[in-house]
């Protein structure tokens, strides 16, 4: 029996290969806080953690990400942060987000502030969910390859429907998403927008 290395599969399962990746208890929790919420910076995420990611966890997470090739991190410079950005494959990986949330919101308990934006995300169905990802490769100037080689459609604007509860939060402007994170809408003792969580 031949060994294999870290990098390759235990067996040759589609779904193996992807669990392998992101199948633990924190990775598309990782990943879904830097496409959700624009959450590009350690300290950032893991201060801003809902679950609440101890650091060394978090540390860990970020380095088989990079290494997996979800995320891309820029280095920039002795003594400032570094910079984590989604590649393709994680962008990819809107539309599973979506049916997460949706099986989340049928089967498990949730809270209605952090219930939000997977409701939009099943409401908005497919058409919202592929002029997000188009979104995110702008935002993270990812190549855009589509299959037989067309052109994506133009996005419609799907981080301000992401971002529109509550009522006029749509007007949050062109950081989208990353500005629900930081809106203020009003809420008890200075309560933030739901951002980004599935």
């Amino acid at each position: 029996m031949a060994t294999r290395t870290a990098s390759e599969p235990r067996s040759g399962c589609p779904i193996n290969a992807a669990v392998e990746v992101i199948g633990d208890r924190w990775s598309l929790l990782v990943l879904r806080d830097v496409m959700f919420g624009n959450r590009r910076h350690f300290r950032v995420l893991e201060e801003s953690s809902e679950e609440g990611i101890a650091s060394n966890i978090l540390a860990d997470r970020l380095r088989r990400l990079v290494s997996a090739g979800m995320l891309m991190r820029a280095d920039v410079g002795r003594g400032r942060r570094a910079t984590y950005s989604l590649t393709e494959a994680a962008i990819e990986l809107v539309p599973l987000l979506a049916l997460l949330g949706e099986w989340g919101l049928r089967n498990r308990p949730t809270t209605p502030m952090l219930r939000v934006r997977a409701e939009l995300l099943v409401d908005g169905g497919p058409a919202l969910w592929e002029d997000f990802m188009a979104e995110l490769l702008d935002r993270f100037k990812t190549a855009v390859p589509t299959p037989g080689g067309g052109a994506r459609r133009a996005p419609r604007a799907a981080s301000a429907t992401l971002a529109c509860w509550p009522p006029g939060a749509a007007s949050l402007g062109p950081e989208g998403l990353a500005g629900a994170e930081t809106a203020n809408y009003g809420g008890p003792s200075g309560s933030q927008l739901p951002g980004s969580r599935l």
